[in-house]
């Protein structure tokens, strides 16, 4: 891991100590995301409650530039330019690059009919199964780390060939077995887990961000 990429993870650890001892779990966890993104990979992502509201906020992050501008390479500038000398132009110019990240509560109409027509706690493994394939990973969010919904899109996952992260707490739950990486936050109550998570997820997304659009920026 360079030094730039590092130093993000350096001062999430000065603003939280108590996330010390997950320092080695976070830079696996960064480890496992950029493997996939460099690999062509995506990244898919499920929680309940907020931490279904986590998943949309990690894809705003991954989609656009979440601090570094993510300007455009100049093939792809052309080949808009290319198709429409005008509005190609335009595009170019505020296009940013982005990493393909899916939040599985996304498809409301996909959901509701797979909840009346099959069982609706497979819903999230249903989208990994038709979505996932071989390098991509499998983000897990989960207070307890025993959502069954959560539980069962693992499972799909690693029967794909996916990595699994846990973003969890308490005792990490199930995902301890299933993921190859559980991040489980220090505490007990789902409110503190929740805030936690948030910072180490930014820090992630920072960590990706610098190692794939890098340049020098601080935060």
């Amino acid at each position: 891991m360079n030094r730039k990429v590092m130093s993000h993870l350096d001062r999430l650890l000065e603003r939280y100590p108590v996330l010390v001892p997950l320092k080695e779990r976070i830079a696996e966890s960064f480890e496992i995301i950029r493997q996939c993104y460099e690999q062509g990979g995506k990244l898919l992502i499920g929680g309940n409650g907020g931490s279904c509201s986590d998943a949309e906020h990690i894809v705003g992050e991954l989609m656009k530039g979440f601090v570094l501008p993510r300007t455009l390479d100049a093939d792809m500038q052309k080949a808009l330019t290319d198709v429409d000398p005008v509005f190609g132009a335009e595009l170019a110019k505020q296009l940013q690059g982005g990493l393909p990240a899916v939040a599985l509560s996304s498809h409301p109409a996909l959901s509701t009919a797979f909840l009346n027509d099959v069982n609706g706690e497979m819903i999230y493994a249903q989208q990994v199964n038709a979505l996932g394939k071989p390098g991509d990973v499998f983000l897990g969010i989960t207070t307890s780390g025993n959502a069954k919904n959560v539980q069962y899109a693992a499972i799909t996952a690693k029967a794909k060939g996916m990595k699994v992260i846990g973003l969890t707490g308490k005792t990490g739950g199930v995902l301890n077995t299933l993921a190859d990486v559980n991040l489980v936050m220090p505490c007990d109550e789902t409110y503190q887990i929740q805030e936690l998570h948030l910072p180490v997820y930014h820090c992630l997304c920072l960590m990706v961000e610098q190692e794939l659009f890098g340049t020098d920026f601080n935060v």
